[in-house]
């Protein structure tokens, strides 16, 4: 996918958690392990978010791979510990589809 598409997607995902409630605290925070596209406040819970676009939601969802969710947890205890966050946390999807878009919580394994 091109970087212009992952924009939109992850600009489509923001718009969407805001109007679930979340609070958007920080966008592409990168680490030395990868990068977790969106960082949001929701009920006192801090939620890093991997954001995955596709045709259909079975593609995207698939992209979600062990190395990924790895990846997202090391650059997740990056950010908690570069802020000195002590808070409850979890990792959580938005899966962008042409027709819908839906979240996907607590995605670890």
């Amino acid at each position: 996918m091109s970087r212009a598409k992952g924009d939109i997607a992850e600009s489509k995902a923001c718009e969407y958690l805001l109007s679930c409630g979340y609070t958007v605290v920080d966008r592409n925070f990168y680490s030395k392990f990868g990068e977790v596209d969106i960082i949001a406040f929701k009920d006192e819970v801090l939620h890093f978010v991997e954001v995955k676009s596709g045709e259909d939601y079975e593609l995207a969802v698939q992209n979600i791979t062990p190395q990924k969710v790895r990846k997202l947890l090391q650059t997740g205890d990056v950010y908690l510990k570069k802020n000195a966050l002590e808070c409850a946390y979890m990792y959580d999807a938005v899966i962008v589809t042409p027709s819908s878009i839906d979240l996907i919580e607590n995605i670890t394994f």
